[in-house]
């Protein structure tokens, strides 16, 4: 699996005359290596080249680690009092001439590796990887996918569990943390971002911060979740209500249901990321809610929880076969109730497969 990723990556080095390129994404050099590491202030990185056999760069602390995931290359493990860039620099000087053009991650290098790269290869120009890296990992094997779909029958769990605290006087935070504490007792060890549970008027921050908010009746509640399995994400939504709810947030929630489900029922191969977001959104403003819909419809799924595709009413690249995005519709007003409904889809040969099932129709938990 990993040789043909790089095998992949070298091609296109080839075919763009780039001599080395250097990844320093946690994300990336797992997907080419199989190592995941979080070094925070450490450099990692994967130095692929044309022909020669790549280098992995790690602090000296995870170098064991490293090879136990079955990576066969090179490893330069380096202490805290060594420079790991004079160590690149040996390293690569064994694989290639002086090069002129060095393949890198821009969006993810800061300025000062970005510095330390251009003193130790003064000579080259840099280019940006991110376009192959992307394209490559949009599209998923049936062992990523093994992963995602886990990661997605846990994200369920978790809705249900959410589901069953729920009760007036209960805050989101006791609630959130009765999520988390059932899914480490499942065995997962991290979640794909900060969970969410937001009530009543806080739902209407699509990012908001759950607090000591307590639930009330009349309260629509909404869960923003996922967890990481084997390295891969899930990312699911839903929006439940705490007794009886009024007349306009039922049709705030009928209106972003229609919209998901007709938005899922328009992503098959061939289709535009543009024209599903364009469903979605059409529904919602024609039910005269279109200004509470700030965001984009979804977004790639894979190693990151936010990855390409991007589903946005401006992008015109074609779903394919393998692909997984979310689709996300929302309805956001502000001092008074927001409503998301959130699935993780798969790209098939004629639709789509949803891999998260927990249930949309409006949970009434009395």
């Amino acid at each position: 699996m990993t040789n043909q990723r790089l095998s992949k990556l070298t091609d296109w080095m080839k075919e763009n005359e780039i001599q080395m390129t250097f990844l320093t994404s946690t994300e990336s050099v797992f997907y080419f290596s199989g190592f995941f590491s979080d070094p925070h202030e450490r450099l990692l990185g994967l130095a692929v080249f044309q022909e020669k056999e790549p280098l992995l760069i790690c602090p000296a602390m995870e170098k064991e680690d490293a090879r136990k995931t079955g990576w066969n290359g090179e490893i330069i493990g380096y202490s805290d009092i060594d420079n790991p860039w004079d160590l690149l620099q040996e390293a690569a000087s064994k694989r290639m001439k002086k090069p002129v053009k060095i393949g890198i991650e821009k969006e993810h290098m800061n300025v000062e590796r970005y510095e330390s790269l251009l003193r130790l290869f003064p000579e080259a120009s840099f280019v940006s990887a991110e376009e192959k890296v992307r394209k490559l990992r949009m599209i998923k094997d049936e062992k990523e996918l093994t992963a995602i779909r886990k990661a997605c029958s846990l994200a369920d769990y978790a809705i249900e569990v959410g589901c069953s605290e729920i009760g007036e006087g209960k805050t989101e935070l006791e609630v959130l943390a009765s999520i988390e504490y059932e899914l480490k007792k499942k065995g997962v060890t991290a979640m794909s971002f900060s969970t969410m549970v937001l009530t009543g008027a806080n739902g209407a921050s699509p990012h908001g911060t759950p607090g000591p908010t307590k639930i009330q009746k009349g309260d629509l509640v909404l869960f923003d979740l996922g967890v990481v399995v084997d390295g891969y994400c899930s990312d699911i939504t839903r929006t439940v209500a705490c007794g009886d709810i009024n007349e306009k947030q039922k049709r705030i929630y009928d209106t972003v249901l229609k919209a998901e489900l007709a938005a899922v029922e328009a992503s098959k191969p061939g289709a535009v990321c543009s024209e599903i977001d364009r469903i979605a959104r059409g529904i919602i403003s024609d039910a005269g809610f279109g200004q509470y819909f700030p965001h984009r419809l979804g977004h790639g799924l894979g190693i990151s929880v936010h990855e390409y595709p991007s589903l946005t009413e401006t992008n015109s690249l074609q779903l394919q076969e393998g692909m997984v995005f979310t689709i996300e519709p929302g309805i956001y007003v502000p001092g008074g109730a927001g409503v998301r409904i959130e699935d993780d889809v798969l790209v098939t040969k004629d639709g789509v497969e949803i891999l998260t099932k927990f249930p949309k129709e409006l949970q009434i938990i009395q």
